[in-house]
């Protein structure tokens, strides 16, 4: 007879701590609709720790159980032997997560610890420090921090927000679409601030591979199974860059054939992902490539035998 797995409590399960981070952000965008601005940054702050500890939490519990807290350890090990679960402090969990994600970069850590610095002086001091502060100092970087945690969790900015359930707000949608570019504006600026940051050898290098790289090459780069590769420039380095797509439309072109058996057709392609082989950039929806200024529009044109009604024998 199959053995119960121990049941491990809310303050260290994965679930637990991924369905009150929802909860806290849905609060977040709640207080930003309202306009209060220090209140949306406040409940944003707390929903980032939560999520950061849902990713831990989902590969161990151990990994948010307080180490100084015996009760704690037996609790993330499935025994329980009190009821006082205490969970690692802001700092720690910044700490962690650089291990877990190698997008979670020192940047990205000081933001966090930052954030987390300012939560406690709001909740624990007479100071007002989300007050005032204009939310494009700091929503961009946030989301793109959010980001990085929920691809950690194998989850999705859409999912976190409940904007993949049908039929979602409108208020809700707009807040997607925000913040995945926002995401991706901060994505780009990283890739940049790391390929200027290598030796000038290693990037002309990087520029000549690029160039005399065969676009089929990157297929297997690309999570999309594509209908069609086509190279743009990368906004982050410049280098030769690729992006991928399917096919949504095709028409006979206007443009004529030389010879009266072929026709040329326009075939119309809408860009799904990005890749930057150089800086290593990349962009894996719709909305982040728009987000970032590249064209997800793209028409290749090719020549095939014109095709004839067939003759039906009404003469």
């Amino acid at each position: 007879m199959p053995t119960k797995e121990p049941a491990v409590p809310a303050a260290l399960s994965a679930d637990a701590l991924m369905g009150k981070s929802q909860a806290y952000i849905s609060r977040a965008l709640a207080a930003k609709a309202a306009g209060s601005m220090g209140e949306y940054q406040l409940w944003a702050s707390l929903s980032l720790e939560l999520l950061g500890k849902a990713a831990l939490a989902k590969i161990h519990p151990c990994l948010v159980a307080d180490p100084q807290s015996y009760i704690s350890l037996f609790a993330a090990a499935g025994m329980h032997v009190g009821t006082d679960v205490k969970t690692i402090i802001a700092k720690t969990l910044f700490e962690r997560l650089t291990h877990v994600s190698k997008r979670f970069d020192k940047k990205t850590q000081e933001f966090c610890t930052n954030m987390s610095l300012k939560r406690n002086a709001e909740l624990h001091s007479g100071e007002a420090p989300f007050e005032g502060v204009v939310a494009a100092s700091w929503e961009g970087r946030y989301w793109h921090t959010a980001e990085i945690i929920l691809e950690a969790c194998s989850s999705t900015i859409e999912s976190w927000l409940g904007a993949d359930k049908a039929p979602a707000p409108k208020e809700l949608l707009a807040e997607y679409t925000h913040a995945t570019e926002e995401a991706a504006k901060i994505r780009v600026e990283t890739a940049a601030e790391a390929f200027a940051a290598r030796a000038k050898k290693d990037r002309d290098e990087a520029y000549a591979k690029a160039a005399a790289l065969d676009a089929w090459e990157m297929r297997r780069s690309f999570r999309l199974l594509a209908d069609e590769i086509w190279d743009t420039e990368c906004p982050a380095c410049k280098s030769r860059s690729f992006l991928t797509g399917v096919k949504y439309n095709e028409e006979v072109s206007e443009e004529d054939s030389e010879h009266p058996d072929e026709e040329m057709v326009d075939i119309f392609y809408v860009a799904e992902e990005f890749r930057c082989p150089s800086c290593n950039l990349h962009l894996d929806t719709r909305e982040a490539i728009e987000a970032v200024g590249l064209d997800v529009d793209h028409v290749e044109t090719e020549t095939r035998q014109r095709e004839y009604e067939p003759d039906y024998g009404n003469d």
